[in-house]
Formats: structure tokens, C-alpha cells, sequence
């Protein structure tokens, strides 16, 4: 077999396998979004939920995965960001900063339910808090700001290393670099990895299930007083979220028509996921165009893969040295 024919197996089993990761893709969204389409009207989204009776609505649902997510972003961008910024630029490669990398991969690769369990522990049951809103944002915080530091250090990282050198040699500090050159910068990418970021926390289920609760108390939707029982802007109220309402139907309902009740949610729930990718697309192509003035693509998941070595005229050579 020669190289031409080992070349064209090799294409097609690529073309193959993207084929079949499409198709997949393809099936599982369209037969959610069918199921869900064809049983969705107005007054379904717009009404409140009942246990048992029939006339199901999911309007606090949504309204509890939006401020669940609010609340997470609140905590988690600011901190992942100082975190992004201090291991890109500041920590360097020694025995700390390799811990502190290595305790960030360990977190995120710990299961969701642990996270939920831990934050029964200590944010349910120690705090004296109960299910409540601020307790699923801070297991959610838990759960996501390993990928929020991972994606902010790898936006910063990308930053080409000359414009920082020459923002250093017209006499800026490191600060200024940061803050004037290097974040504005990366900016594009770090609008599109938080966009897809907040789409991963819009759809867990697991952690909300031990700290946010199950159940909705009555809420007065023209009560804007954030210390009023039944305010919806009340963060210390439980509040159960599209996706653990879609659990709890599936396995628990007891209302007629449950099974449509779960096919409109899980419509709802896969079409407000793909909103979140399409505006990081876009929000990552015109913050692009507002930094660097010309139209360019944003990957959706901004690591940036840049080789440390290269070949050329036969010889290896290291980025580094260059």
C-alpha cells in the first residue's frame, strides 16, 4: 500500500467519523426539538407549574435557570478572570504553579453529583441557608470555575507575546500591559467561552438537585423586594430549574399530560443551549471586528493551539528561542 492510498484511508475515515459525531448530533436534537415544537404554545411557557394538576407551565423554571445562571456568573466571572490572569502571567512554571494547575484539572474533572453533595454539606446544612438560590450558585461555581480559570489563562495565553513586549518597551507597567494590551486582546475569545460556558450551567441538573431544590414557593412576579418572601429576586428561596424540572417530571410526575410537560421543557432547555453557542459565535466575531478592525473567526472553544516547535529547512526550532 502506498502513501497515495494510506493518505485517501486516512481522509475518508476522518470524513467518516465527522459524519457520524454529526449524525448523532443531528438525531438527538431533532427528535427532542419535534417532540417538544409540535406540543409548545404561549400559554404553556407562560403559566406556573402544578404537582398534580393538569395545565402545567414552566414561566418559574425559566425564570429560576436565568437567575441561577446570573448568580453564578457574578461569582464566577470576576474570579476566574484574576485567576485566568495570575497563572498566565504571574505564576510562571514552578512547583506552585504546576500544583495549583494540577488541583484546577482534579476539581474539574470531579462528577457533578460530588459537587452537589458537598454543597448539602456546607452550603445547605452548615450555613443554615436550606435549598436555596445562592446555595446552587455556589455549587455551580464550585462545579464550573476550574473551566472558567482553565479558559481565561488559555484566552490570555494566546495574546501574541510582542504586542505585551511592546507595551513593556514604551514603558508601561506589567498592570497597564495587562489591563491596556493583553485583556482587550483576548477579549474575543473570552466573550465566546463565557457564552458557552453559561450554556453548560443553564443545563445542570445534578448539583441544583441537592442545593437549590425541587419545588417553587408562590412568587409574586410584581414584587421586586429582593427580601420579600415570595420576590422572585429573592436569592435565599428555593427554586427548582428548567433542568432538574425535567427530572422531576420524568420521574415523578403525577399530573396528566406529563409527558408533553418534559417534551416542551427539554425543547426549551436544548434551544436556549443552542442560543447561548450561537451568541458566542457572534458576539466573538463582532467584539473581534471592534478589536483588531477586520472580520475574522472565533473558535468556539477558545484554546488557542499554538506549537511550542516547527520545522523549517529540515530543522526543528523552538518557538521559545525565537
Amino acid at each position: 500500500m502506498n502513501a497515495l492510498i494510506k493518505d485517501r484511508l486516512a481522509t475518508a475515515m476522518f470524513w467518516v467519523a465527522a459524519g457520524l459525531v454529526l449524525f448523532i448530533m443531528g438525531s438527538l436534537v431533532g427528535y427532542i426539538l419535534y417532540h417538544g415544537l409540535v406540543s409548545m404554545d404561549w400559554q404553556f411557557i407562560t403559566l406556573s407549574s402544578h404537582a398534580i394538576e393538569a395545565g402545567d407551565g414552566i414561566i418559574p423554571q425559566i425564570f429560576n435557570s436565568c437567575y441561577l445562571l446570573l448568580l453564578t456568573m457574578i461569582i464566577s466571572v470576576p474570579t476566574g478572570l484574576l485567576a485566568g490572569i495570575y497563572l498566565a502571567e504571574y505564576a510562571g512554571c514552578g512547583p506552585l504553579a504546576e500544583m495549583v494547575r494540577v488541583a484546577i484539572q482534579t476539581l474539574a474533572s470531579l462528577p457533578s453529583i460530588a459537587v452537589g453533595l458537598f454543597g448539602l454539606l456546607l452550603f445547605v446544612n452548615t450555613t443554615g441557608w436550606g435549598y436555596s438560590l445562592v446555595s446552587g450558585a455556589l455549587a455551580l461555581t464550585i462545579l464550573n470555575l476550574p473551566f472558567w480559570v482553565m479558559l481565561f489563562e488559555q484566552s490570555i495565553r494566546g495574546v501574541p507575546r510582542e504586542l505585551a513586549e511592546g507595551s513593556l518597551a514604551l514603558g508601561a507597567t506589567h498592570w497597564q500591559t495587562i489591563w491596556h494590551v493583553i485583556i482587550p486582546s483576548a477579549l474575543p475569545a473570552l466573550v465566546a467561552g463565557t457564552f458557552i460556558c453559561s450554556g453548560r450551567v443553564f443545563a445542570e441538573a445534578a448539583v441544583l438537585l441537592y442545593t437549590a431544590g425541587m419545588s417553587n414557593p408562590p412568587l409574586n412576579f410584581s414584587d421586586w423586594n429582593i427580601y420579600s418572601t415570595t420576590s422572585p429576586l429573592n436569592p435565599f428561596r428555593p427554586g427548582e430549574s428548567l433542568a432538574v424540572h425535567i427530572w422531576r417530571v420524568s420521574s415523578e410526575g403525577m399530573a396528566p399530560g406529563v409527558r408533553r410537560v418534559a417534551d416542551v421543557s427539554a425543547a426549551i432547555l436544548v434551544l436556549a443551549v443552542l442560543a447561548f453557542n450561537f451568541a458566542a459565535c457572534r458576539l466573538g466575531r463582532y467584539t473581534q471586528r471592534r478589536v483588531t478592525g477586520h472580520r475574522g473567526t472565533v473558535p468556539l472553544l477558545p484554546f488557542p493551539y499554538k506549537p511550542t516547535t516547527f520545522l523549517k529547512n529540515d530543522k526543528i526550532f523552538s518557538r521559545d528561542r525565537d
